[in-house]
């Protein structure tokens, strides 16, 4: 793979990631009636929309004159890769940051079918319009800017990332002092105390207004690094 194709397809997953913040950002307004800064990220950009458009553009491009057979690998494809970044993320973070629980047809909380639906509307929507024109519009432009748009970018990204990750691991920090009980959605009084704590922290709750913080598995993970 060339440096050229590395540059494009990370371009492409930082304008579908922005698409797909986009997306949530006009859904939440539409829905709650005021505005929000989705996602895990700082920046305008859900990573997670990234990755599976880019999936399915690498993926299923074969299968752009069989609608129907995209529209079913399209909803596969975003069950899998929701189904592990909720998995992983829990591990890693040790927070549920969404839960489909009280919705039918999920599996674990983690998906569900009724928000998978509209992935696969989307596949044919990027496959068949977005990315031809996101092709012809990185076409148009010389590689050497390119080069140098990737660069500008991929440094706020990963600026992006650490700041992110540190908030993650105050708040991470505070529950495991505060709080040693089971699995439990944080509660009202919680929130209004993590939101005056930094504008960041509020951000993030107000993105994941379902997150369920995995107590005890932090409380549990401290003590054994106390006694190591």
């Amino acid at each position: 793979m060339t440096i050229s194709i590395i540059v494009k397809y990370f371009l492409l997953f930082i304008m579908y990631a922005h698409l797909g913040w986009l997306m949530e950002v006009t859904l939440t307004l539409i829905t709650e009636k005021k505005l929000i800064n989705r996602g895990f990220l700082i920046g305008p950009i859900c990573p997670i929309y990234g990755v599976g458009l880019l999936l399915i553009i690498t993926l299923l491009k074969d299968y752009s004159t069989r609608p129907l057979v995209l529209f079913t690998l399209a909803i596969a494809i975003c069950m899998i890769l929701e189904y592990l970044t909720s998995y992983i993320m829990e591990k890693l973070f040790h927070a549920r940051w969404w839960d489909y629980s009280e919705m039918k047809f999920n599996l674990n909380g983690r998906i569900c079918l009724e928000t998978t639906i509209p992935f696969g509307l989307g596949g044919l929507f990027v496959i068949y319009i977005v990315n031809p024109l996101f092709e012809k519009l990185l076409a148009s432009i010389s590689p050497m800017a390119l080069s140098l748009i990737t660069a500008s970018i991929l440094t706020i990204f990963i600026m992006d990332l650490i700041v992110s990750c540190s908030v993650i691991a105050k708040m991470k920090d505070f529950f495991a002092k505060k709080y040693h009980d089971n699995t439990e959605e944080i509660s009202k009084k919680v929130r209004e105390y993590l939101s005056k704590l930094s504008p960041l922290m509020k951000r993030l709750l107000d993105s994941f207004p379902n997150m369920r913080v995995r107590i005890k598995k932090i409380t549990k993970n401290i003590k054994k690094k106390i006694r190591k």
